[in-house]
């Protein structure tokens, strides 16, 4: 062998113990927390409180530094950047002197940043739910002619999660796989302010009115079963570009709870 084919062995070598011992990804349901609340997404609002009370293109620190403080694994800091980015608060910056920077507060982040300090009365999260309604069939139109077939592969394996969920009647683990499966598609659509308006109304209702409701007489179990099937009929439509079918099946979907 010779040293360098040793040298890439080493390295591969290396890197696979590296994955060996990686944790998984934020997505993954071993990565909710207590109250079902992602470490992902408690270390966005811990980096965003940070980054909300500072001047624009102040320097957080390196990912490494920012990560280290939240106290989270390299793959629930991507996840945790991922929302911050969407979220509009920081930017990032490559390079000797690069790392996490306070973003700009344009009128789009306030607002965002509003909605998140709405109080938690029941009406607040009542008017929050119903215009997150109203922007459903904006975002999923936007999936339609955006998603690409990673896109596509990303919502099913969070079906999947859903799927494993109602076969196990397990209403928490369920809802918390369905706001990640919304989270995602919000991610496709080019649109930065539908984006990040309908991703902070989705944690505020999250927060506030989690759980899972039937109609009235349906028990629990097969309404999660009748709710799993229908996002699987909305994905596969939009899989397929099914305008048609889509709207329909999402329409479905804001009225039936």
């Amino acid at each position: 062998m010779t040293a360098r084919s040793a040298g890439s062995g080493r390295r591969e070598e290396r890197q696979t113990s590296t994955d060996r011992h990686a944790e998984p990804p934020a997505l993954r349901r071993s990565d909710w927390g207590h109250g079902g609340k992602a470490r992902a997404e408690a270390a966005a609002d811990f980096v965003a409180d940070l980054a909300v009370r500072l001047e624009p293109g102040t320097r957080l620190g390196t990912k490494d530094e920012v990560r280290t403080r939240c106290g989270v694994s390299v793959g629930t800091f991507n996840e945790t950047l991922r929302l911050l980015q969407v979220r509009g608060v920081v930017t990032v910056r490559p390079g000797p002197g690069g790392g996490l920077f306070a973003a700009e507060q344009t009128p789009m982040v306030r607002l965002a940043h509003s909605v998140l300090a709405l109080d938690t009365f029941q009406a607040d999260v009542s008017e929050a739910l119903r215009i997150r309604t109203a922007l459903e069939p904006l975002l999923w139109q936007d999936a339609l002619w955006h998603a690409s077939p990673a896109d596509i592969r990303d919502l099913r394996v969070l079906l999947g999660r859903m799927e494993e969920a109602a076969g196990k009647g397990d209403a928490e683990a369920f809802v918390q796989a369905n706001w990640q499966l919304h989270s995602r598609v919000a991610d496709i659509s080019p649109n930065a302010l539908l984006r990040s308006l309908y991703v902070n109304l989705l944690d505020l209702v999250e927060r506030h009115a989690r759980g899972v409701r039937p109609e009235e007489g349906t028990p629990l179990g097969e309404h999660i079963l009748d709710r799993c099937r229908l996002h699987a009929a909305i994905v596969d439509a939009l899989d397929k570009r099914d305008e048609a079918a889509l709207m329909r099946y999402v329409a479905e979907h804001d009225t039936s709870g």
